[in-house]
């Protein structure tokens, strides 16, 4: 029977998400990939209490996260029922809904049919009265956006989530997004943005309107799909994601060039005393703007390490500097 660690909340940093009284712990834990179906149900029950043991709080899913698609939902909801019922309440539960989950003209995209009736399934899946936070997973360029945010405020009215929150907007939509969720009455909390230190999208004016109107950010794919990690420093491992068949890291992506940047990042983050990995969520966190951010992990050893993250110095300007020219290169 588990019993959860009474220190999980000694070392554990967290901050508050944006103008809100919400805070999340420094790292979150994503469960896109490796908690559906496919993926043995003991280790990523290890996992998930394992995380909550030290300190993380917030657990981050979707409606197609798997393989397949529902089913880490699915495998999340047995966790909760038989292990972490009785900390319900000291857990932030988020999902989303937007991608491909079911066949026919309502299974994506941002209807208010779509959003809603995919929400009520995540719940059922869950074993789930709410969610904390449920998000818009993508902008839907044939569906008003007054209706994909009229369906997350009625999710609120409805009770069926605390929060909601946008992900993968670009600025100009997503300022869009918030200021028509505040004449509802309803507070955008936070943006789920694809940002690391080899993709910097979001500092294309993503974060400058986020600071503006008091919404927090929660960057995923912190790592870069394993790249920023020491995964790739000697090359693509025979069993690593990139030699695999995913389609979110192929071979091709990884060329001389990109193991170079890495390379020349793994000095500045061991000149630092952290792992790669570390200074790659550490860096994130440069930005106040930045409440969480959201890991994937195939085993718990992983976690620990990024939560180490936190123990670090702040950045001075000649690191950033020097982390900027090595990833521009």
């Amino acid at each position: 029977m588990y019993m959860a660690d009474k220190r999980r909340y000694d070392t554990m940093g967290y901050k508050r998400v944006g103008r809100s009284g919400l805070k999340l712990p420094y790292v979150s834990l994503g469960l896109w990939h490796n908690f559906g179906s496919q993926f043995p149900h003991d280790t990523a029950r290890e996992m998930v209490l394992g995380a909550f043991d030290m300190g993380i709080t917030h657990f981050d899913l979707a409606n197609n996260y798997g393989p397949v698609p529902g089913s880490a939902e699915t495998t999340f909801g047995r966790i909760l029922k038989e292990d972490l019922a009785a900390w319900r309440d000291e857990l932030i539960i988020s999902t989303k809904s937007g991608y491909l989950m079911w066949e026919g003209p309502y299974g994506e995209w941002g209807s208010r049919k779509q959003m809603l009736a995919s929400l009520d399934q995540s719940l059922k899946r869950m074993g789930l009265e709410y969610v904390d936070i449920f998000y818009a997973h993508r902008p839907d360029p044939d569906t008003p956006l007054e209706e994909t945010m009229g369906a997350l405020e009625q999710a609120v009215r409805q009770g069926k989530a605390l929060y909601v929150g946008i992900s993968n907007y670009g600025p100009e939509r997503a300022a869009q997004a918030i200021d028509m969720l505040k004449g509802m009455g309803i507070h955008c909390l936070i943006h789920q943005p694809r940002y690391n230190i080899l993709d910097r999208r979001p500092e294309g004016g993503l974060y400058e309107v986020l600071a503006e109107k008091g919404v927090g950010a929660i960057p995923f794919s912190p790592l870069a799909q394993g790249l920023l990690t020491n995964r790739y420093l000697g090359g693509i491992p025979a069993d690593s994601r990139a030699a695999g068949k995913s389609v979110f890291l192929n071979p091709e992506q990884i060329d001389q060039a990109t193991l170079d940047k890495i390379t020349r990042l793994n000095q500045i983050a061991q000149a630092r005393g952290q792992t790669l990995a570390q200074m790659a969520i550490s860096w994130l966190h440069r930005d106040p703007v930045t409440a969480s951010v959201i890991i994937g992990a195939s085993k718990l050893s992983q976690i620990r390490d990024c939560v180490k993250a936190q123990e670090a110095p702040p950045f001075d300007e000649r690191e950033l500097k020097a982390i900027d020219e090595a990833a521009a290169v």
